[in-house]
């Protein structure tokens, strides 16, 4: 039974026991529920709608009868199509939306069979009923996307806008730091309302607001889908702030220039091996306390 159906027949309270148990596993159960509930406040007293419609109709057809005596019953049946009209245009605009904590990642499917693998800390959200006229997703973090053949498909991150001329790609939205990496077909970037097409391999990078040049990508897909994390020439906070959201700890950093390059890369696997290789290579001690680690020039 298609989702609008059960929805109806909830609302009718029609529904048998299997069709109860799939309405309650519906995406948006909880939030129909509520607003459901807050709904009730503004529902006229117990009543027959064909009833009262017909009461509507008589009176209406009567001359004899005041105009006022039919106004009560219309405001009855107004406010339940008011009701129903309100409950529908809510239950078709709410969006579906994923979130992954610290050291999670998640794949998730869309509409389209299109799939989008989330990094950690990230959010993506989509709407399922405008899906088919409307292919676009919201993003905040970084997530590695298969996106299947159709018409446009566009990411939207607070920082620019990704089209999908192509099928693979990767999308890395942070905090002053914005990366898309085209793998398969042709990605188009549009920043400050200029558009940027990228072929595979090619890819689009700005950090504190500054577009940067980067070499070549030889690999297939982003690292971070094989649980490890590269870095080629990026400031050492880019790869601290990474560290912590795969591991879920804080880096307190003293006596390090945040703005130093780093190159190199660290695994989601081991939090000993990650540190060692974070900080070997900068000649760096540290120690850790519970969730805090600190970082120190030897």
């Amino acid at each position: 039974m298609d989702r609008e159906t059960l929805i109806l027949k909830w609302l009718n309270n029609n529904l048998n026991d299997q069709e109860l148990k799939a309405f309650k596993n519906l995406e948006d159960h909880d939030d129909l529920v509520k607003l459901n509930n807050t709904l009730q406040a503004f529902k006229a007293p117990e009543y027959d709608a064909g009833k009262e419609l017909d009461s509507v109709l008589q009176t209406i057809r009567s001359k004899k009868q005041p105009k006022t005596h039919w106004i009560k019953p219309f405001m009855r049946v107004a406010a339940i199509l008011a009701i129903c009209f309100s409950l529908y245009y809510y239950t078709t605009t709410i969006d579906t939306t994923i979130t992954t904590a610290m050291a999670q990642k998640t794949t998730v499917e869309l509409p389209d069979a299109s799939s989008v693998s989330l990094n950690a800390k990230s959010v993506l959200a989509f709407n399922k009923n405008s899906w088919k006229k409307n292919r676009e997703v919201e993003l905040q973090g970084e997530a590695f996307f298969k996106v299947a053949k159709g018409s446009s498909f566009n990411v939207i991150t607070q920082t620019g806008t990704v089209t999908v001329y192509g099928t693979q790609f990767n999308v890395k939205q942070r905090d002053n730091y914005f990366e898309v990496i085209c793998y398969e077909g042709l990605v188009g970037v549009t920043f400050n309302s200029q558009e940027t097409k990228l072929k595979p391999g090619d890819s689009f990078l700005i950090i504190d607001g500054k577009i940067i040049a980067k070499e070549k990508e030889n690999s297939l897909t982003p690292s971070w889908l094989n649980n490890e994390s590269q870095f080629k020439s990026l400031p050492y906070k880019q790869v601290i702030a990474e560290f912590e959201r795969q591991y879920n700890v804080d880096i307190i950093l003293i006596g390090i220039d945040s703005e130093e390059l780093f190159t190199g890369n660290f695994t989601h696997d081991s939090i000993e091996v990650a540190l060692k290789s974070i900080t070997l290579p900068l000649h760096l001690t540290y120690s850790q306390s519970n969730d805090s680690i600190i970082l120190k020039r030897e």
